[in-house]
């Protein structure tokens, strides 16, 4: 199911995955703050965000990990019209999950597919369909956000398959990166640690399963977790910035002077 509206469409627009929670929705109203049209993707609506934006918000309702429902989603043409005659696309390949926390051999075999799906098939699934759509100009630009983690660059125990996900998406940019489609700039971004839902999941972890828990509740209790909102803005400045694509991998942390 999409829901859009008819109204004329901005010169930058932004895809934005999980948009309906945490980093997603904080990206998705911060885009249309800035008065970009976004196309939300995922497997609800946002009804508050589509009641203030009506006129820059299109909803698309997809369970991003199940790689068939995915590729009819893009079959149907929602996101190649979407992308239709903007000067610059943005995919914020954002939603994820960190599940199955818990050592190898004591992982749910369910959990591990749809992780490596939603982690990693359904950004590149997406990724390659908007570095297919047609550029209105030799100047018109698309560029792919990978969501990464410093668990990509960092091993974690109870983390393998987070870790592999995300060090999959470090990876695939790097290639990309080499490969310079015309048009097409890419990053795996890791935007710092968030006080999300997924934080909590991992707070809520037993310390068996995930022997470094403690670390994370101290950044907690210590008020050192990021805002969704400060790293929704910081994810978009670089994004929308000349640097944006200078490197195939970057840590908003390290970008205080990009």
């Amino acid at each position: 199911m999409t829901t859009s509206t008819s109204a004329p469409r901005s010169a930058i627009r932004a895809i934005v995955t999980g948009h309906t929670r945490g980093l997603g929705e904080a990206l998705a109203e911060l885009l249309l703050q800035r008065g970009i049209d976004v196309l939300g993707l995922g497997r609800g609506t946002h009804a508050e965000l589509a009641s203030r934006h009506a006129a820059r918000l299109t909803q698309a309702v997809v369970d991003l990990a199940d790689p068939a429902a995915l590729e009819r989603w893009l079959a149907d043409g929602t996101l190649s019209a979407f992308a239709s005659g903007a000067e610059c696309v943005v995919l914020f390949n954002n939603a994820g999950t960190v599940e199955p926390i818990a050592p190898l051999g004591e992982q749910d075999a369910g959990a591990i597919a749809r992780a490596v799906t939603l982690n990693v098939a359904a950004p590149l699934m997406l990724a390659n369909a908007l570095a297919a759509t047609p550029a209105p100009s030799a100047n018109a630009s698309r560029r792919i956000v990978h969501v990464s983690s410093g668990a990509a660059r960092n091993a974690y125990p109870g983390w393998s398959v987070y870790c592999a996900t995300k060090a999959a998406l470090d990876h695939h940019a790097r290639a990309v990166a080499l490969d310079a489609p015309a048009g097409v700039c890419i990053c795996s971004l890791a935007p710092g640690v968030i006080d999300t839902g997924m934080q909590e999941a991992i707070r809520a972890t037993s310390a068996e399963q995930f022997p470094m828990r403690e670390r994370f509740e101290q950044l907690k209790q210590n008020g050192l977790l990021s805002t969704p909102q400060t790293a929704a803005q910081q994810l978009i400045d670089y994004a929308l910035s000349e640097a944006f694509g200078s490197a195939p991998t970057a840590d908003v942390r390290e970008l205080a002077g990009a």
